[in-house]
């Protein structure tokens, strides 16, 4: 049964430093028992949306609630964002596109194909705050099989609908995110196991690519920036980097994460999602 689970014991902690107090941190299991999370993101009216990609569910926790469905997706949620006119974006994997979904429900496809060609797979998204919209696309499974793009892209879609890859990569590319500026793209690569980067300008185009981190244990995947432009991955653990891509800590827990969004009214607290479950992670105020 899918259920909100009580606070857990404090599990272990390696840092060396951070914009967060690592001194004082509490960890505990929010969701249990899903068969693949993936995807979180805070919503502003206060709760989480995370997707369970083997279910075909988005899934909304909220503060003192039990965990409840807020979507069934047959077509295969994956990573998700929310805009600043609280619209839903959401990579749909199985059906190979990204969607956005309105307050008031209504679905609207925003990228299936580019070239006539059919995307791989989207996997993450993440959206400037003047709608500017970025998203990963590799190819997973049977998507592998089925490619119609001879690279795997990181893409740039316009508020007016064009679409045009930032990058055509020959490595798989996974989590996506923006410092809090909005003037830097940062992207994980799965099988390079390292972390691109790419200056934005006001238009949103893309221009000065570079390793921002290089050798990240395990398999890069989802990705998040705090407050002061810190960037968190989800790969064997959380590693954090700080904006010059020096790595200044790392965070443990009982499973492998696959990603990750701050959230709560301060946007302190980071939610983890894993394989199964969920985690919240508060960290002490400096």
């Amino acid at each position: 049964m899918l259920r909100r689970v009580s606070r857990l014991p404090l599990f272990f902690v390696a840092v060396f430093s951070s914009a967060q107090d690592f001194s004082q941190i509490r960890i505990e299991q929010a969701a249990k028992d899903l068969r693949y999370a993936e995807g979180p993101v805070w919503s502003p009216e206060g709760f989480l949306l995370f997707s369970d990609t083997v279910a075909n569910k988005i899934y909304k926790l909220a503060p003192g609630q039990r965990l409840a469905e807020y979507a069934s997706i047959p077509a295969g949620p994956a990573g998700n964002a929310i805009d600043a006119q609280g619209r839903l974006y959401t990579c749909e994997f199985r059906e190979r596109r990204l969607v956005r979904t309105s307050k008031n429900g209504k679905m609207e496809v925003l990228a299936s194909r580019y070239q006539s060609k059919r995307l791989n797979a989207p996997n993450d998204v993440a959206v400037r705050h003047d709608g500017q919209i970025y998203f990963t696309d590799p190819a997973f499974g049977n998507q592998q099989d089925t490619r119609e793009l001879d690279f795997y892209g990181v893409f740039h879609l316009t508020p007016h609908g064009d679409l045009e890859p930032i990058a055509r990569l020959q490595t798989r590319p996974n989590g996506i995110a923006l410092s809090p500026n909005g003037r830097i793209l940062y992207v994980s690569d799965s099988d390079a196991r390292v972390i691109r980067a790419w200056d934005l300008d006001r238009a949103g185009a893309a221009a000065n690519p570079r390793m921002f981190a290089e050798k990240i244990p395990g398999v890069p995947d989802g990705l998040r920036t705090d407050e002061k432009g810190n960037v968190y991955v989800a790969a064997k653990e959380i590693y954090v980097y700080n904006p010059q891509g020096e790595p200044i800590g790392h965070l443990q827990l009982p499973e492998t994460p696959t990603n990750l969004a701050f959230g709560e009214a301060d946007r302190q607290t980071l939610f983890v999602t894993t394989r199964t479950g969920v985690y919240r992670i508060q960290f002490g105020k400096q």
